[in-house]
C-alpha cells in the first residue's frame, strides 16, 4: 500500500502542546527504555496469572513500574498518531470520518506499536481491601459526612473503591499478543501494512466513505500479501499467521489499555477528547 508505506515519522522536529507530549517533553529518553524479556523457561512471576485457575485470571493487577511503562506507552501513542496523520489517504478523508476511525482503532494500533518498539512491562497483584474493611470504611465516611439534600450520583469504581484495574487475564491477553508478534519477527513494512488494515475499517457505524475506506483496507492487505510472497517465499503460511495477529487484536479492550497505560500518569482523562486534541495538533 503506497500511501501507508510512505508514512514515516518524518516530523520529529515539530512540536505540539497535547497532554501526552507535555508529559514526555521532559523525559524524551523514556520511549527508548525497554525491558528485556524474562529468560526462557522462567515461570510466571508474581502478579501474572497461572494456568488452570479461573479465579487467578480475575485478580486485579497494576503496573510494576508505572512511570517508566506509561511514558513509554505515551511515546508510542504519539508516534502512532503521527503515523496516522502522515498517511496521505487518511488525510483525504473528512475530519469527522478521521475521528471515527481513530476512536475505534487507537488501542489496537497502540498495541501494535508496543510490539514494534518491543516495550516490555511487568505487573503486580493489587492489594484489595476485604469486604469488612469496605463496610467499615463506608460506615465511617457516612458518619463523618451526614447527607444533606439529594444524594450525589455514584461514580463507577472498581474493586476496593478505586478506579477499575485490569484483571490478570486481560493483561495476559496483551502479553500473549506481544509475544506472538515477537515470535514472528514482524518487519517494519509488515507492521505498516497491518496498521493500514486496522486503520481503514469500513464496518464502523457513522462512516459515509465506506467504499473508499474498504478499498484502502483491501489495498493494505494486498500489499502485505505481495510483500510476504516476495520476502518470505519459503514460508507459505506467513500471511495467514499475520492475519491471526490481526484477529488477536479483537480481544484487546480499549478501556483496559487506557486504564493500564494512561490513568496512572494523566488520571481520569477522556480518551476521545485527548485523541481529538492530538489529531488536530501538528505532531
Amino acid at each position: 500500500m503506497a500511501c501507508v508505506e510512505r508514512c514515516r515519522c518524518c516530523a520529529d522536529s515539530r512540536r505540539h502542546s497535547s497532554i501526552l507530549y507535555n508529559i514526555l517533553k521532559s523525559e524524551e529518553q523514556a520511549a527508548s527504555e525497554r525491558r528485556q524479556p524474562p529468560p526462557p523457561g522462567q515461570g510466571p512471576r508474581r502478579g501474572q496469572p497461572g494456568r488452570g485457575c479461573s479465579c487467578v485470571s480475575q485478580r486485579r493487577v497494576a503496573l510494576k513500574s508505572p512511570q517508566v511503562t506509561c511514558k513509554a506507552a505515551s511515546a508510542v501513542l504519539v508516534k502512532t498518531l503521527r503515523f496516522v496523520q502522515n498517511v496521505p489517504c487518511f488525510q483525504e478523508l473528512p475530519l469527522d470520518e478521521q475521528l471515527v476511525l481513530v476512536r475505534s482503532c487507537w488501542a489496537p494500533l497502540l498495541v501494535l506499536g508496543l510490539a514494534q518498539d518491543r516495550v516490555h512491562f511487568e505487573t503486580v497483584e493489587s492489594a484489595e481491601p476485604s469486604m469488612l474493611q469496605r463496610i467499615l470504611t463506608n460506615r465511617r465516611h457516612g458518619e463523618q459526612h451526614p447527607p444533606r439534600g439529594p444524594a450525589p450520583a455514584r461514580q463507577h469504581h472498581g474493586p476496593g473503591g478505586g478506579p477499575h484495574l485490569p484483571s490478570a487475564g486481560e493483561i495476559q491477553a496483551i502479553k500473549g499478543f506481544l509475544a506472538k508478534c515477537w515470535s514472528l519477527d514482524i518487519s517494519t513494512k509488515e507492521y505498516a501494512y497491518l496498521k493500514g488494515t486496522v486503520l481503514f475499517n469500513p464496518d464502523l457505524p457513522g462512516l459515509q466513505c465506506t467504499q473508499y475506506i474498504e478499498g484502502l483496507q483491501r489495498e493494505a492487505q494486498q500489499a502485505l500479501n505481495e510483500h510476504v510472497r516476495l520476502i518470505h517465499r519459503g514460508d507459505e503460511a506467513r500471511f495467514a499467521k499475520l492475519n491471526v495477529v490481526l484477529s488477536l487484536l479483537r480481544s484487546i479492550n480499549a478501556n483496559v489499555i487506557a486504564e493500564l497505560f494512561f490513568r496512572p500518569i494523566i488520571g481520569a482523562v477522556n480518551m476521545d477528547d485527548m485523541l481529538l486534541e492530538m489529531l488536530c495538533a501538528k505532531l
